[in-house]
């Protein structure tokens, strides 16, 4: 199949890299970053005239205005997919300016170039069907089977709200974390803090310089930093309290 990636920052990169794996034909637009010339198309008409797939692979304030600069050249036989990692934004513009005429789906590849270097199987990857196109999403949701993907369906707000409690508050600990710098070549530190120390080189290594999107373009971050905050609170309290609390105790999960 031919795929036109527009966006080539680190996921639009290894996203390429995946497809060109698997035998498909891949063009790569970015205007604002290289993309290697073995596969880069000379403008955004050229890369999305003959494909078949139409992967917005850029920020996701920035896929009204690509959508906008998009839309004149799409055709029916073309499949629109967004990467993004918020879905609720992305499928309603998708929803609004490729409406009926154009198949589209909201997609959210749960992995990264950190991911696909150290060889995750399996990969997953979230789709949110547009009740316009259902067919879009079933063959989405085909071609990222057979990319090794495990694919898991979703509404947008959903996936929003599991974001915002997963994605989301991983990023804002590690961003808490990072700017005191706790990661700073700590010479001694227990193994307890090695997941911790995980989760900040994954966060810093796949998209740490999505930080601001992660959590201003998911309608649910806010209230969950929220909610983390007031916890973090409460425990506070309780430890500077004078008496003994045994709920301070860490539950075990059964």
């Amino acid at each position: 199949m031919s795929f036109a990636i527009l966006g080539h920052g680190r996921f639009g990169q290894a996203l390429a890299g995946l497809l060109r794996e698997a035998g498909h034909a891949v063009r790569a637009w970015d205007p604002r970053g290289h993309v290697p010339a073995d596969y880069a198309a000379d403008s955004l008409e050229a890369a999305v005239d003959d494909a078949q797939w139409v992967v917005l692979a850029m920020p996701v304030p920035q896929m009204d205005g690509a959508l906008r600069a998009l839309r004149p050249r799409l055709r029916q036989g073309q499949t629109v997919i967004d990467v993004g990692s918020v879905k609720l934004h992305p499928c309603a513009l998708m929803d609004e300016l490729l409406g009926d005429a154009i198949p589209h789906v909201g997609t959210h590849p749960l992995f990264g170039p950190l991911s696909l270097a150290r060889g995750e199987r399996p990969l997953r990857v979230v789709v949110c069907a547009s009740a316009r196109h259902p067919e879009a999403a079933e063959r989405a949701s085909a071609l990222f089977a057979s990319l090794g993907c495990e694919v898991i369906a979703q509404e947008p707000a959903a996936h929003d709200r599991a974001m915002a409690h997963t994605h989301a508050l991983a990023f804002f600990i590690a961003k808490g974390l990072v700017d005191m710098g706790v990661d700073d070549e700590l010479a001694v530190a227990p193994p307890s803090f090695l997941g911790l120390k995980a989760m900040l080189a994954a966060v810093r290594g796949d998209a740490g310089h999505l930080f601001a999107a992660i959590q201003q373009e998911n309608p649910f971050a806010e209230e969950a930093r929220a909610e983390l905050l007031a916890t973090l609170q409460g425990i506070h309290r309780r430890l500077v309290a004078d008496g003994d609390d045994t709920g301070l105790a860490i539950s075990e999960r059964h």
